[in-house]
């Protein structure tokens, strides 16, 4: 508990250094807390500057600053069906966000220091809350009134409701993980492995399994139908501040102190792709709900996105860009639309470097032509040729469906009239 204390007096004292070109930046210092949505469009995030952040993940880009917390953010959630959020800070309070108003709905502050963990049930109806009091906490999102106080002999650094709502895993600083019943709050296991913190832990969605890791460089896979440990895996430098599941419980994905980014085969407990993602730790990671991408926040400030099937980094602005931007000043009713397409694609050969190619040529060019880009292998391998129809048909179902296992994030237009505009205007931009 001491080095922990000192880790993070040591973390607060050190100078930012200038935030990196990345996808999504706009906090003003590391971002401790991360979550996607259940539709994976919208992205959610805490930080040392004491705000929270909601996010574009199509176009990485800010849509709302949420700034009522009176210290660090260090966790956030969605509420699934309905428009709201949680977070939880230094300050010693978890906060409901509506965030259609953009404002705070309610505030608990039971909790008598620290609240490190948030997450809010499947059903959207309880929320539960960890800190540095040695207690969990359940409360109705609704009410605001608490129904249960978990006790624990340390302090509770993280937390995740099963599926189905009926259990609450959390994880503390004396490394052990426990496992609460919801309904009346009573204790069911105490499961011993880490030697130290449990920093962050995930539950997969049959719910069958959790994963946990810890400062003590490990990841470790527990069964909760028997409450036993299944497998310890090492791979990171040092502690290791995040993970997440994917949607089938088949992998994992990592991030820690020396900032990279490991995704895991949990069959085999083998390493699938390590990603050098942050120059400095990474404190949070989250995975899209199809599995294909997934996000680290990092002490620089920034939040970046990964396809990890290849490991490209999505989203990247070309440095020094001084390309001709037309759409900006077309009154073609495409214009608008292509901007989400501008922010990955290059109108130029010699254009910076983005993380899709260019769109030279693009009409009658066969995917995965253009030399020199790293393509996904479900591109390299199609026989697609891009026409008007063929490019109707991926904004129309979604590139993940119209050509599974390609890196490009998930886009559709469903309405007629906007995805007609926008492939005539890809036409009139891309036309020799």
């Amino acid at each position: 508990m001491r080095v922990w204390n000192i880790a993070c007096v040591l973390t607060a004292a050190l100078t930012w250094a200038p935030v990196a070109l990345a996808d999504m930046t706009g906090h003003g210092g590391m971002v401790r807390a991360l979550a996607i949505s259940d539709d994976g469009s919208r992205v959610l995030t805490g930080g040392f500057d004491y705000t929270v952040r909601l996010w574009d993940f199509i176009e990485q880009k800010e849509i709302m600053l949420l700034d009522d917390h009176f210290g660090p953010v260090n966790s956030v959630a969605f509420v699934p069906g309905a428009a709201r959020a949680l977070s939880a800070g230094d300050d010693g309070s978890v906060i409901v966000w509506d965030l259609k108003a953009r404002k705070p709905l309610r505030r608990f502050k039971d909790h008598g220091g620290k609240v490190m963990a948030v997450a809010a049930s499947p059903h959207g109806r309880v929320a539960a809350s960890g800190g540095w009091d040695r207690r969990a906490r359940l409360w109705d999102i609704g009410t605001g009134k608490q129904l249960h106080v978990l006790d624990h002999p340390s302090n509770v650094s993280a937390l995740a409701f099963t599926p189905d709502g009926k259990f609450l895993v959390t994880g503390a600083i004396d490394g052990a993980v426990r496992v609460w019943r919801v309904t009346d709050g009573a204790a069911i296991a105490d499961m011993k492995g880490h030697g130290w913190v449990v920093a962050q832990l995930a539950v997969s969605r049959d719910g069958a399994r959790a994963i946990s890791v810890g400062t003590d460089a490990t990841l470790r896979l527990w069964d909760l139908k028997d409450h036993r440990e299944l497998a310890e895996l090492k791979g990171h430098d040092g502690p290791i501040f995040g993970v997440a599941l994917s949607p089938d419980g088949k992998r994992a994905l990592s991030g820690g102190r020396d900032g990279a980014l490991i995704h895991w085969d949990l069959a085999t407990g083998g390493q699938i792709r390590i990603i050098s993602a942050h120059k400095r730790p990474v404190w949070a990671v989250a995975l899209t709900p199809d599995g294909r991408f997934g996000a680290s926040a990092g002490y620089d400030g920034s939040v970046r996105v990964w396809h990890l099937a290849s490991g490209d980094r999505i989203g990247l602005p070309g440095e020094g860009d001084n390309e001709p931007k037309p759409w900006l000043e077309s009154r073609h009713p495409g214009a608008k639309l292509y901007r989400k397409c501008a922010a990955c694609h290059s109108l130029s050969e010699e254009g910076v470097r983005r993380s899709g190619p260019h769109f030279v040529g693009l009409f009658g060019r066969r995917a995965g032509a253009v030399a020199g880009y790293k393509y996904s292998k479900a591109l390299r391998g199609s026989n697609i040729v891009w026409t008007h129809k063929t490019i109707t048909g991926l904004f129309r179902d979604g590139p993940d469906h119209y050509i599974p296992g390609t890196k490009m994030p998930m886009q559709r237009l469903r309405n007629p009239a906007e995805l007609a505009s926008l492939v005539d205007y890809l036409r009139v931009l891309t036309k020799p």
